[in-house]
């Protein structure tokens, strides 16, 4: 779980001109104190469930799983780093949902 005590914490990662971007729901988030206030005051702070990260340069991919309130949701977020701390970020969103039965024969199951 995701602590709010923690945030400020977390914020010290960002510049501040930090820029989050959710393409899905067409909202950018201009400046860490702007993060930062918006975590603070979010209903909800998920569960994390599991990530990988992959770091090459100053690019740096996360691969997640987060629980809201016992819905599960996907997350790939690309950052972009500069002088060692988040420049930018872009978060994408996914729920899950069924494999079809039609494509079976040819994938595996995690």
């Amino acid at each position: 779980m995701f602590k709010r005590g923690q945030l400020d914490a977390a914020a010290d990662f960002l510049h501040d001109d930090y820029v989050e971007e959710y393409p899905q729901s067409g909202e950018r988030i201009r400046g860490k104190q702007n993060w930062l206030d918006i975590l603070k005051t979010h209903p909800h702070l998920p569960k994390l469930i599991y990530y990988s990260l992959e770091v090459s340069g100053e690019l740096c991919i996360l691969d997640a799983s987060l629980e809201y309130e016992s819905n599960r949701v996907y997350v790939c977020e690309i950052f972009e780093v500069q002088d060692g701390k988040i420049k930018r970020a872009r978060e994408h969103f996914g729920e899950p949902f069924e494999a079809p039965e039609w494509r079976a024969k040819w994938v595996e199951r995690a």
